[in-house]
């Protein structure tokens, strides 16, 4: 599954609407579209830069996912359920651990690739220019 936005950074006719009437309905909410027109794909770059240090941080600080048993979903009495569940929460646990592990090598291989990106425009602008007279 993935996460799209209807309203995406940039200057098109449905965000410059959404800012002019942002600013005539209440001023911070103009400001605030106004923001995100401009700034909106940063924010989300700099958010998947970002956050796997914070999911470590707080990891490496105590927090962890919730436990089922301790949120209210103890032993039930039925020994075959229970330990059915127990089996059934183990996997999704390893199956989410190995998605988890698909996403960071994803995110490596976007970044990889963005350098590569930045790496062949930076040498395409350099092989263009005369070096300086000295």
């Amino acid at each position: 599954m993935s996460r799209s936005c209807a309203v995406k950074p940039g200057w098109n006719p449905l965000t410059t609407g959404l800012m002019i009437l942002g600013f005539i309905v209440f001023w911070p909410l103009g400001l605030a579209m106004l923001a995100y027109i401009l700034w909106g794909d940063r924010m989300r770059s700099a958010w998947s830069d970002v956050r796997p240090g914070v999911e470590n941080a707080m990891r490496n600080a105590g927090f962890r996912r919730p436990d089922f048993a301790e949120a209210g979903f103890g032993r039930t009495g039925n020994a075959a359920f229970d330990e059915y569940r127990e089996r059934e929460l183990k996997r999704l646990e390893e199956e989410r651990a190995r998605i988890d592990a698909m996403r960071t090598e994803f995110d490596d291989f976007l970044r990889n690739l963005r350098r590569a990106r930045d790496q062949e425009e930076f040498d395409r602008f350099m092989s263009g220019r005369t070096p300086p007279a000295v």
